[in-house]
């Protein structure tokens, strides 16, 4: 049996596996190393008898007040997770790091263990008795993901907790909505969107809600909404700056890797979202909107005009990212109803997992997690 082995490789290697194995992530794309400036960045190939089979990006993160690193591979690494034997793909990456200077190591594999229907899940919303997605009998489980759950807990590795932000930029959402596009026309979707998805969006189109692309020049009218989406939602906004810099990195090998649309009326942008494209996945990314102008439904036009242009582009999967999984009140609950009601099914990935490496991970992993908890 052949040994494998991990090491760096170029960013140009890098960029040629992805042309020839394109279903990574965007956030397994070299190039958001650059959209990361806070992090070290690294190509990385697994190599099989010379030749490289698969390739992933790592982000390391210095623990403050020390010299060593968190490994991070955000929906990754893309290996081929159905392999028997998962120690011959993380135990040479493990190595590497380590020989980098990690004491722990975070992964995503991208993998999803179950997905309920857009049908199944209004009937939940409609139940008093479910509170949470797990309270509803899924519409399909992948017996593989849940097999590869139970090898890495065996491996030595822990499932990280579900909310993990603390202010040190990590942790990809567990739940998730994808709407299907292989193989469905434009009618089909739209036949497929709730009622009141359809009615919000005539009446955008009645109103005359205009629905088209932007440039780096009107990032600024996006973020201005951003911000106050930021502001009723709750999170924390991410300064300008952050998207000049991902629409610079992310167009840079490919200017249709990121997009912009804006929806627009009687000249005043209302809504507006992100496009991230890769391989057969687009991603709906950062969607804001202000008061004024909502009861247009400008963000209801805004998404449809989004699927079909990732339909027409050859897109497998629109990527609408998180969601909340509870089904009672929560201020994200709004989000749900949206997404499942354009036709996404939700979905529960795998979720990330965490292995500390080294004669002091365990103990430098325990100072991350303090440190987390402070901020």
């Amino acid at each position: 049996m052949s040994s494998t082995e991990v090491r760096e490789i170029s960013r140009a290697d890098h960029l040629a596996h992805l042309r020839t194995h394109p279903d990574a992530s965007h956030l397994q794309l070299p190039e958001w190393g650059d959209v990361k400036p806070d992090w070290l960045a690294e190509s990385v190939g697994w190599f099989e008898d010379g030749a490289l089979v698969a390739a992933a990006l790592v982000l390391y993160r210095p623990l403050p007040g020390t010299r060593r690193f968190l490994a991070y591979l955000p929906d990754g690494p893309a290996v081929d997770w159905r392999a028997p034997r998962l120690e011959r793909r993380l135990d040479p990456l493990l190595a590497h790091v380590e020989r980098r200077g990690a004491f722990s190591v975070r992964i995503g594999p991208p993998l999803v263990v179950r997905h309920w229907e857009p049908a199944t899940v209004a009937a939940g919303l409609a139940d008093p008795e479910a509170r949470h997605l797990r309270d509803l009998a899924p519409d399909g489980a992948d017996g593989y993901a849940l097999d590869v759950a139970e090898r890495l807990g065996r491996l030595g590795w822990r499932r990280c907790a579900e909310e993990d932000e603390g202010g040190f930029g990590v942790g990809q959402p567990r739940y998730g909505c994808h709407v299907p596009l292989a193989g469905r026309t434009s009618d089909e979707l739209r036949a497929a969107l709730a009622p009141h998805f359809e009615q919000s969006l005539r009446t955008a189109e009645l109103a005359g809600v205009r629905v088209g692309w932007g440039a780096a020049v009107d990032l600024p009218d996006f973020h201005r909404l951003y911000t106050r989406t930021a502001a009723h939602d709750g999170f924390k906004a991410r300064p300008l700056d952050y998207f000049r810099r991902m629409w610079k990195a992310l167009n840079a090998e490919d200017d249709d890797r990121l997009r912009l649309y804006l929806a627009e009326y009687d000249g005043e942008v209302l809504s507006a979202a992100l496009m991230i494209n890769a391989g057969p996945r687009s991603w709906h990314s950062y969607a804001a909107s202000g008061r004024r102008g909502r009861e247009l439904r400008p963000s209801s036009l805004l998404l449809w005009r989004m699927l079909c242009d990732a339909r027409a582009a050859g897109a497998d999967v629109y990527d609408l990212r998180s969601i909340t999984p509870a089904l009672t009140e929560d201020r994200l609950l709004g989000r749900l109803r949206f997404k499942t009601g354009a036709g996404g099914r939700a979905v529960e990935y795998l979720g990330e997992w965490e292995l500390p490496v080294g004669s002091q991970g365990k103990v430098l992993q325990r100072a991350l997690n303090a440190f987390l908890g402070r901020r």
